[in-house]
């Protein structure tokens, strides 16, 4: 059984022209079809149709779609998610534009999960044969190259962790725990390759968005990715500046719905023989900022 990595975020926004001017011309993603009232994007370096849907109405996490191996993963998985106790649902070729055959999960956090393993390949901007680092007609805007990973809440973190450990085979890359004997699990950053994560989530309500991320390649990008988000006035939460957690760089932002995204580069290497890094509620700040030990209330208090 084998999760490959996050496929696509779907998510609400307010109003589709804003939402799609922001991905396309400040982020830099693709748009690779329309039909009323959605948008479906990917940045120049995913292969597969598409990896961020805009659906007009509303705002925040519609679902989460991972990629797996094969066929013979999607059966395993659909075993153990029964096992577990969770409500699974077959998902037919054609519920979404290009995706194949899988499953949809309602999580213990109540947000919807979606497995498959067939999506329609479209290609990269650069192609296979001989390619070129980037795209040779540029990049537009911050030119993100693919989607890496999304944190979302939940009231029982210990719980989630556990879902994703026994039914999707991930490991816990960090956690930060709490209360009296540091027993208590307050956040957890899961890992089902050798990302320092794949998903990410943190106490708090259920069926919430925290953020989506797309990866960039080192920290001059993320420099340049805040210059041009001071250009289009998109709102920045915080950085750039660094994680304890993950070690890795970043910075976080809005789109015009209010919905959170972040730019992230760095980090380390994980896998099968990882072991797990533990933080204390007291160096909670060191952890989410390093660079400056802090944190806005704001940053964990705002989720869509």
């Amino acid at each position: 059984m084998s999760v490959l990595r996050l496929g696509y975020v779907h998510i609400n926004v307010t109003n589709l022209a804003e939402a799609r001017d922001h991905y396309v011309n400040t982020l830099g993603m693709d748009v690779i079809h329309e039909d009323d009232g959605t948008a479906y994007l990917k940045s120049w370096d995913e292969a597969d149709h598409h990896s961020v849907v805009l659906h007009e109405g509303g705002v925040g996490l519609v679902k989460l779609g991972y990629k797996v191996a094969d066929d013979q993963s999607l059966a395993d998985i659909e075993k153990r998610a029964q096992a577990f106790g969770a409500t699974v649902d077959r998902m037919s070729k054609g519920d979404n534009a290009s995706v194949g055959d899988g499953l949809r999960i309602t999580l213990p956090s109540d947000h919807t999960l979606e497995l498959y393993s067939e999506i329609e390949y479209v290609g990269t901007a650069t192609g296979l044969w001989n390619p070129d680092p980037w795209p040779r007609g540029g990049l537009r805007g911050i030119g993100v190259p693919r989607l890496d990973h999304t944190l979302i809440t939940t009231e029982d973190p210990a719980l989630l962790e556990r879902f994703f450990e026994d039914v999707l085979d991930f490991r816990a890359a960090e956690r930060l725990v709490g209360g009296p004997d540091n027993d208590d699990l307050v956040a957890s950053w899961m890992f089902c390759g050798e990302q320092p994560h794949d998903i990410a989530f943190v106490k708090g309500a259920n069926g919430k968005l925290h953020h989506f991320a797309y990866h960039m390649p080192d920290w001059s990008a993320l420099l340049h990715a805040s210059d041009v988000m001071s250009m289009h006035d998109v709102p920045i939460d915080f950085g750039p500046a660094r994680h304890g957690v993950t070690r890795g760089e970043t910075v976080y932002f809005f789109d015009p719905s209010g919905n959170r995204n972040e730019v992230f580069s760095g980090g380390y290497r994980t896998g099968k023989d990882w072991r797990t890094i533990t933080w204390t509620m007291d160096q909670a700040a060191r952890g989410i900022n390093y660079t400056h030990r802090e944190i806005d209330q704001q940053f964990l208090s705002v989720v869509t």
